[in-house]
């Protein structure tokens, strides 16, 4: 066990460090000492922020870097800050420290939350240039001067560091400065920048915080907190679409703004996204060229020129309301023009709810694209979380170099936790049938009659959970929550605090794997007794799932596993994860498809997991309740 003196030199801030907890704080400061990259599977309760930032605030000071704390989660945020504060309370270390969130909402402009980001990032930017946000006009001089009065804000929030966004947000609101130029002031000081993924690898965004903070690649430490979701948000950061819907609404915004020579041509641009998919079926898709869109378009109107006219249209328009579908298709246009390898381009005919449309996108398949330059040049890169399995494919589809990769025993004792597989019903596509969802119904309501408290049970998708849904609640006596697609933040908090009023008596929260209560949310103690996965979250075998296949098995010879399988399973354990959230929890977790002990599926579980596999379930889980 590690020495109290070495503790204090790591600024570990508890009086107790478990055993894994200490593997990772030592692995953390090793890696950041011999400039390494680290990939990190740690089961949920080891401690992973204690364990990396504790390490990583006393290289920064040492060494004179700064951190940057990178996590899709909100919550996340106050978990950094509390652990910063306990380091400061503990230790009497005092460094500055920020949580920066989205701009979009951080911004004090009425409306503003009915944009997409890339929208605001254009209405944020001509509001600016324009003199007219008044908030940004408090706040700074120019680009690289604040005012007095928010330059005293800072100095003073910057005294008692560390902050919650919230509270930043409320001491600019109270004097009607920006909070994200406030933010970007106090991160201009900070050893420690909590905040979005996006902020290191949106290539405008990052550069321009790095620009603006004066900070250097090779002078960051990085920790990537829930790492399993960075993959797939980079390929969303990378990839932009563009439909008939948005060509038609732009087609209103020009003539309403009297553009009509850019009406004529957005009408050729609709009427060249129509004709390629002419001869489609409804949900059809199908791979296209860079050529088979831009060709045409050149030969008559010089693409990049286009490109040109419709931004400076949409600047214009923005000028007068918040957004530009003008705006948005030049950028479609633009990006459109990127590189083939570790792209793909689909063009898909959509049913829609009144009429169908078309969508032609450029698709990112490749993480690797956006990521590995950037983790490459940085001072050390710690990537963590409870769902880091196979730690080599995250290395390989990061393109992580210079990496140790290392797997955490689960910190729990086992005698806390029943893992079930019961191989008695499937979601498999050829085998859905209304029998098949009547018998998941009934399998369910027996294991909910069994268990004596709440139950989370998570389905592949929402249709699965509405057929299943159907029988289940004429089968069982308990309360049942079901979750609705597109729940807003407020409705979600509602709906969970609400479930778990129900510990004692136990109800059931029915949910979707990729839903909003798939991860993300904790349920220490009683509030949760038991975790059901029903089925396998694979996901849609589409053209881009087909396309991520056949480029995986070009580049690793793993096309099925990186393309498919893994991501599917992890997404299973995410939710599998919401029942044991701390030493003292207990409870079951059922995986309920007989797809699970196939050796293929089976291969993909923690090797450290015990897992019983029977159809005499009620039994066994009666067993353990009565012997917890």
């Amino acid at each position: 066990m590690i020495s109290e003196s070495r503790l204090k030199e790591l600024l570990f801030p508890y009086e107790v460090v478990r055993d894994e907890q200490n593997k990772l704080l030592l692995l953390t400061a090793a890696s950041i000492e011999n400039k390494r990259n680290l990939i990190v599977h740690a089961p949920t309760g080891l401690g992973k922020t204690a364990a990396t930032l504790a390490p990583a605030v006393a290289a920064a000071i040492e060494k004179d870097l700064t951190i940057l704390f990178l996590t899709s989660r909100h919550t996340q945020h106050k978990i950094a800050i509390d652990t910063l504060r306990e380091i400061k309370e503990k230790h009497g270390v005092s460094v500055g420290a920020v949580s920066i969130i989205g701009k979009k909402h951080m911004c004090l402009q009425p409306g503003v939350e009915t944009l997409f980001s890339g929208e605001f990032a254009d209405y944020c930017k001509k509001m600016k240039e324009a003199g007219k946000c008044d908030f940004y006009k408090n706040t700074r001089k120019n680009m690289t001067k604040f005012t007095m009065a928010a330059s005293s804000l800072i100095t003073r929030l910057a005294r008692s560091s560390p902050h919650t966004t919230e509270q930043v947000i409320e001491e600019s609101e109270k004097e009607k400065f920006c909070p994200y130029e406030i933010s970007i002031g106090l991160a201009g000081e900070a050893k420690i920048i909590i905040t979005d993924y996006f902020y290191l690898f949106h290539p405008g965004i990052s550069d321009n915080l790095l620009t603006k903070l004066g900070k250097e690649l090779d002078k960051l430490i990085v920790i990537v907190d829930e790492a399993h979701n960075l993959p797939l948000r980079l390929k969303d950061l990378a990839s932009e679409y563009l439909s008939t819907t948005i060509l038609k609404r732009a087609m209103t915004e020009a003539k309403k703004y009297g553009y009509e020579n850019t009406v004529e041509i957005l009408g050729e641009i609709l009427a060249r996204l129509e004709g390629m998919a002419e001869g489609m079926d409804i949900e059809a898709e199908k791979l296209v060229d860079r050529a088979d869109f831009e060709h045409e378009l050149d030969e008559k109107y010089d693409y990049d020129q286009l490109i040109s006219d419709l931004e400076s249209i949409g600047d214009e328009i923005r000028q007068l309301q918040k957004k530009s579908y003008l705006g948005s298709i030049a950028r479609f246009l633009e990006v459109w023009k990127g590189p083939d390898e570790g792209f793909t381009r689909i063009l898909a005919n959509k049913k829609g709810l009144r009429e169908p449309f078309v969508v032609l996108s450029y698709r990112c398949l490749d993480p690797s694209v956006v990521s590995g330059e950037i983790i490459n040049n940085t001072w050390s890169t710690i990537m963590m979380s409870g769902t880091l399995l196979p730690t080599s494919m995250y290395r390989e589809l990061l393109g992580v170099e210079e990496v140790q990769e290392v797997v955490f025993k689960d910190p729990f004792p086992k005698k806390n936790r029943l893992n079930l597989i019961i191989p008695k019903t499937t979601t498999k596509f050829s085998m859905r049938s209304e029998r098949q969802y009547e018998i998941i119904a009934d399998t369910l309501a027996d294991i909910v009659d069994s268990i004596p408290g709440n139950i989370a049970v998570f389905f592949p998708s929402y249709f699965i959970m509405d057929q299943v849904s159907s029988y289940f609640e004429i089968r069982t006596n308990k309360t049942i929550f079901s979750e609705k697609s597109g729940l807003t933040k407020q409705e979600k908090q509602d709906m969970l605090d609400n479930f778990k009023s129900y510990k004692d008596r136990g109800a059931v929260l029915l949910a979707a794997a990729s839903g909003s209560f798939g991860e993300g949310i904790d349920l220490p103690g009683d509030f949760l007794k038991a975790v059901v996965v029903v089925g396998l979250p694979l996901s849609q075998p589409d053209l881009e799932t087909k396309s991520l296949i056949d480029y995986f098995d070009r580049k690793f010879k793993k096309g099925w596993d990186y393309g498919y399988l893994y991501p599917a399973f992890n997404k299973a354990l995410q939710n599998a994860g919401r029942c044991i959230r701390s030493e003292t929890d207990k409870g079951i977790i059922i995986f309920l498809d007989e797809r699970y002990i196939w050796s293929n599926y089976k291969r993909c579980f923690p090797e450290d997991w015990d897992i019983e596999v029977s159809t005499e379930y009620k039994g066994l889980i009666k067993e353990f309740f009565g012997n917890s």
